[in-house]
């Protein structure tokens, strides 16, 4: 029989995607991608954000696939000017697009 649902056998889960700490610290070493793509003035430090556009489960992506937001554009805790992703997902994907398609782009 196959595997339609490709899912692994019941009792098992599927592993956690690896951790990659040095990946995380490159990334809070660089501007935040929004900020630099949009032109506007970055007025926080930059962390490390993992996509949840599209995501369909508590289970956070893999370290691989974060991206560099300030805290304007990640949580909005210090730099209440943006809009803040977690505060506002729907509009910040109106404005500045799927929060993923930048994860290939923070590498270059």
């Amino acid at each position: 029989m196959t595997n339609l649902a490709n899912k692994p056998p019941i009792g098992l889960k599927k592993s956690k995607p690896k951790k990659n700490p040095k990946y995380l610290n490159k990334i809070r070493s660089m501007p935040c991608c929004i900020c630099r793509k949009f032109n506007e003035p970055q007025l926080s430090a930059t962390t490390a954000h993992h996509p949840i556009h599209d995501r369909y489960s508590a289970r956070k992506r893999s370290d691989d696939t974060a991206i560099p937001l300030c805290d304007g554009h990640h949580q909005g805790l210090w730099d209440q000017s943006k809009v803040a992703i977690h505060k506002q997902p729907l509009e910040w994907e109106r404005l500045y697009g799927k929060d993923y398609k930048y994860s290939a782009a923070s590498i270059d």
